[in-house]
């Protein structure tokens, strides 16, 4: 008897979700919320980043929505590959179809009449006690979708004399391939390693680790097999991988730190910086047009920075964009870029104005940790352990820019106060060295500027 296969519909990495401003880890969706579910129901479940192939993927990409047992497509971020996909699915085939989403999604006409379970996720993490109610809720809709055998497809369900395609060749075709792909992705560790999911992986555990160079090549190498394409510098429709590639490229700062921000940008500029609101690249654009400034590569790169962080500030409204540009305006106005008193005056005005929003942000930042905090987690649970993890990362973070910004507004009792608050949790090394670089930075700015402005 054939294995029953699961194809999962969704995105990966960490996406922005345009609609609410926040990033989603969509692999710890997968990974929490649908594969154990799928697994425990018994279906191979497979992710089209988790396919083994040799050139093109749309074939068995196309094999999985057509022939899959189950298909579950995770909707979250509005993700427009896996919008195209599900219709194909649904054109393809009448039913067992699972639709989900995080709840803040906001669903267009034409879904909006289709049941979509719902799921609440914080970011890069999930709470412990929404993984094992969402669990419960999807494993309960496969066993319903199962037992009922209703018609999920619009397309059926509106264009009621149709019928799905029944071309026995076509029918063996497609399983051929996806049991062929359930052997290989079963298989040894040569096999796996092929997989994008697996490079990615890889990729992301070195960029963790610090080891930039082999980030930088792993991330090469999951380009080439996302594009399908031999050329690790042909970049076309990944914004998520480019990405980390341009971080790595220049993290690694090879041949030279100078050479690597440029290469890094250059990257950048392939998936429409001028013009793109996606967040995580502006912001990694910004930090590295203010990176070339600090490497006397010109003064214009602070205008450059200042436009990509004023960019990323008003797409999120957040702390991390509020405090750099506050930065910047600052320093812009010690340099020739602002030649008169005036434009020296109007920069520092509205740098302290966004300190001011960030001490607000920092406050609403705040209760938002206290919330997590206080739910009430299982112990020992590795999902609650991580989350607590980064709910201390974040509260470091809310510290720091509160100390800078009360710094850059001469508050020094207040800045003493967030100071002492952030050495009092849990961080790395590099974290209060990032803090402490920049406000050094900022002292002499001020310092500067004293009897000027």
């Amino acid at each position: 008897m054939d294995t029953k296969r699961c194809f999962v519909v969704m995105g990966f990495g960490i996406k922005t979700d345009l609609a609410t401003g926040r990033k989603l880890n969509l692999d710890k969706s997968y990974q929490a919320l649908i594969k154990p579910v799928v697994e425990q129901k018994g279906y191979v479940c497979v992710r089209a980043d988790e396919i083994k192939h040799s050139g093109s993927i749309e074939l068995p990409m196309y094999q999985e929505l057509f022939s899959a047992d189950l298909v579950v497509a995770d909707l979250s971020t509005a993700n427009s590959n896996a919008f195209y996909e599900l219709g194909v699915r649904h054109a393809l085939r009448p039913r067992t179809t699972i639709l989900i989403s995080e709840e803040l999604m906001p669903y267009p006409f034409d879904i909006n009449h289709i049941s979509i379970k719902k799921y609440t996720h914080l970011g890069e993490s999930i709470d412990y006690f929404e993984v094992l109610r969402f669990q419960k809720q999807l494993g309960d809709t496969i066993d319903e979708v199962e037992q009922t055998k209703e018609t999920d497809s619009p397309v059926y369900t509106f264009l009621t004399g149709l019928r799905a395609p029944e071309m026995q060749e076509m029918i063996d075709t497609a399983l051929a391939g996806a049991n062929s792909g359930a052997r290989e992705t079963a298989s040894a560790d040569d096999a796996t390693k092929q997989t994008l999911s697996y490079m990615i992986s890889e990729a992301e555990n070195a960029l963790r680790k610090k080891e930039f160079g082999l980030a930088k090549g792993l991330f090469q190498t999951a380009l080439s097999l996302s594009n399908n394409k031999t050329d690790p510098q042909f970049t076309v429709n990944d914004p998520y991988l480019v990405q980390r590639l341009a971080l790595c490229t220049y993290k690694a700062q090879d041949p030279d730190y100078v050479t690597s921000l440029k290469t890094a940008l250059d990257l950048l500029q392939k998936i429409d910086l001028d013009r793109t609101n996606d967040p995580e690249t502006v912001e990694l654009a910004g930090s590295i047009e203010k990176h070339l400034y600090e490497e006397n590569q010109g003064n214009e790169h602070i205008n450059n920075a200042i436009l990509l962080y004023q960019r990323g500030y008003f797409l999120l409204h957040n702390r991390h964009n509020g405090i750099n540009l506050a930065y910047l305006l600052t320093l812009r106005a010690t340099t020739e870029l602002d030649p008169t008193r005036d434009e020296k005056i109007a920069d520092v005005i509205w740098a302290n104005r966004i300190r001011q929003d960030v001490l607000e942000l920092c406050k609403r930042d705040s209760l938002k940790m206290e919330a997590m905090q206080n739910q009430s987690q299982a112990p020992a649970n590795p999902v609650g352990a991580e989350q607590e993890s980064l709910i201390t990362e974040q509260k470091f973070w809310i510290a720091v820019n509160k100390a800078e910004a009360h710094f850059g507004l001469g508050n020094l009792e207040e800045y003493a106060k967030a100071v002492e608050e952030a050495n009092k949790l849990t961080h790395e090394d590099w974290m209060m060295e990032s803090f402490t670089g920049q406000l050094g930075k900022l002292e002499g700015l001020l310092g500067t500027l004293k009897g000027v402005v």
